[in-house]
């Protein structure tokens, strides 16, 4: 016993040398040049610029001078992949559209010349060409939590996560009880952020008390709404932070194995994922009896095989147990019953990413964040026909039309905003003249929207709603599981209806039978995603009927006169 609190007395130490080092490391050089590599920028050459900034810092012997840090992704995707040269005693400078010719002139030409003129320095008019203001909107009017990491630090260093504050959450919890970490939460006002919005506090109130031998908490990453990327953002920019919410998630619930459910499609995350919890066991915070406090926790990764229907949180259950995934009848509810039988919690990426900071910053603070009902920030995938599209994080209640005109510079090209969808294929749309709406969970729900995950899709008045309704329904039709036939026949009726709209063979009596199916599979099926699926429909119908009826033929409606 005396060895092992030995062990645990010299890891605690360990951990913060690592943290101290690192910061000092990092101080130790006179330029660092942070450059995007996610999913995003990578495809874009990111790789290639990263590669020839190496190159070129080693050419010219600046390897003690000059530190390279790949990172996550900077948010502005639609000007990517971009690099930020940080230089001491100079304003930063974010770099757009970055190759790798124009990466190595940024090294030659700015931070080499900046690091040999002392004084004030000049850019050049040819570089200027490439760079993006640091104080314009898409910056200046975020607020960062759960992103707070992400485009800063190296996501495959754990150091850089130790240096940032790192797992000082999860060791400060292991000094409470589970019942005093669970308060914490329920008092920040935190509530899910992968669509449902129920309160995490409470939900974890319900597996602490929920008895069994064994106990499993889940994080949800199957994300999988078009144009949402909320989850692989941050699971490829701070995998940490995930990892050490769902800790202190086990902790409070007495849970002893965690699982990751991610789908196959996002390679990059699972990678890092995976690193991540190599480098945790390493420094011994998971395990057995973690840094002496008696808490036992192992967590594991599992792929998803790209179900849109395994991110409701029965059918996911069954994908991890090897079963088909589909939906189940509730109750009991996965607090009661859930993976294997056992008593099981599930949490997506985002609300996993908001625990540590909860913890460090306190839930008063957090609470202080937002709208009345709608607590904190949330990350949207700001996405479609924007002009600064990407990923953002924005306090809870801010108004549609800020996020879009001035966070997302406005509608690209020049054209007019028509309106907005959320929450993806269980979402709808929000004409233009309800974009002071503040995005809550409840304003959202109060036009027939609803948050959903956080994807946020501009369209402009080149975009037919007709169109627009018929393709979220495609989506949901070819996702369906089929097990309940509200859902799979309900879903194809309705398809094949918008089908004949959209060709011009239309009737009227079309839109009462649209609004008798939506409502029939509203009320029956058995999961979220048939309950949801009519909501691209029926708020496109209350929006923007009228396109619906300019779709009716004269012809059609004439049969339907004889």
């Amino acid at each position: 016993m005396e060895n092992k609190a030995k062990q645990d007395a010299a890891m605690l130490a360990k951990l913060d040398e690592a943290a101290d080092n690192q910061r000092k490391k990092h101080k130790s050089y006179k330029c660092q040049i942070l450059i995007c590599n996610s999913t995003s920028c990578r495809s874009s050459e990111g790789k290639e610029v990263i590669e020839a900034l190496g190159e070129c810092v080693k050419s010219h012997e600046l390897t003690e001078i000059v530190e390279i840090i790949p990172t996550g992704c900077m948010g502005l995707c639609a000007k990517g992949p971009l690099v930020r040269v940080e230089l001491a005693g100079k304003n930063p400078v974010i770099y757009k559209h970055v190759n790798p010719m124009l990466a190595r002139l940024i090294l030659a030409q700015h931070v080499m010349m900046a690091l040999k003129h002392k004084g004030d320095f000049q850019l050049p008019d040819f570089l200027k060409e490439h760079t993006l203001p640091i104080d314009m909107p898409f910056f200046a009017k975020q607020t960062k939590i759960a992103l707070d990491n992400v485009g800063i630090i190296n996501p495959d260093s754990i150091e850089d996560y130790l240096s940032r504050g790192g797992y000082e959450s999860f060791r400060k919890v292991l000094t409470m009880t589970p019942s005093e970490v669970i308060d914490e939460i329920k008092k920040s006002g935190l509530r899910g952020r992968g669509g449902g919005g129920f309160p995490t506090g409470l939900k974890w109130d319900f597996a602490n008390k929920s008895e069994g031998d064994e106990k499993f908490i889940i994080c949800n990453g199957d994300e999988g709404d078009p144009g949402a990327y909320m989850d692989s953002g941050l699971l490829e920019g701070d995998p940490h932070a995930v990892l050490e919410g769902m800790m202190i998630g086990a902790y409070a619930q007495k849970a002893t194995t965690g699982w990751f459910y991610i789908r196959a499609e996002y390679p990059l995350a699972v990678e890092r994922l995976t690193k991540a919890i190599k480098h945790a066991r390493k420094y011994r915070l998971l395990g057995k009896d973690i840094l002496g406090s008696g808490f036992d926790f192992n967590c594991e990764v599992r792929l998803g095989a790209g179900a849109f229907v395994c991110g409701e949180e029965t059918a996911l259950i069954a994908s991890i147990e090897g079963k088909r995934g589909t939906p189940r009848p509730r109750p009991p509810y996965p607090t009661e019953s859930g993976l294997w039988g056992k008593p099981s919690s599930i949490n997506n990426v985002e609300t996993f990413a908001n625990i540590p900071k909860i913890i460090r910053m306190g839930a008063d603070k957090y609470y202080a964040i937002g709208s009345d009902k709608s607590k904190g920030t949330k990350v949207f995938a700001l996405t479609g026909r924007v002009e600064n599209g990407g990923l953002v994080e924005v306090p809870m209640g801010m108004s549609i039309k800020e996020i879009v005109s001035d966070i997302g510079g406005g509608v690209a090209d020049g054209k007019q905003l028509k309106a907005v969808q959320t929450g993806g294929p269980s979402g709808g749309v929000i004409p233009t003249y309800l974009h002071d709406l503040p995005v809550c969970y409840d304003k959202l729900k109060e036009v027939g929207s609803i948050m959903g995950s956080g994807g946020m899709i501009v369209m402009d008045n080149d975009d037919s709603m007709v169109e627009i309704a018929k393709f979220y329904l495609g989506f949901t039709v070819e996702e369906s599981c089929g097990k309940c036939s509200p859902c799979r026949i309900g879903g194809t009726q309705m398809l094949r209806i918008l089908e004949r709209i959209s060709e011009g063979k239309g009737k009227k009596e079309d839109i009462d039978k649209l609004k008798r199916l939506s409502f029939a599979m509203q009320k029956a099926s058995l999961c979220g995603l048939g309950q949801t699926s009519p909501n691209p429909v029926l708020s496109t119908l209350k929006f923007f009927e009228e396109e619906y009826m300019e779709k009716m033929t004269e012809e059609a409606n004439d049969e339907e006169v004889k």
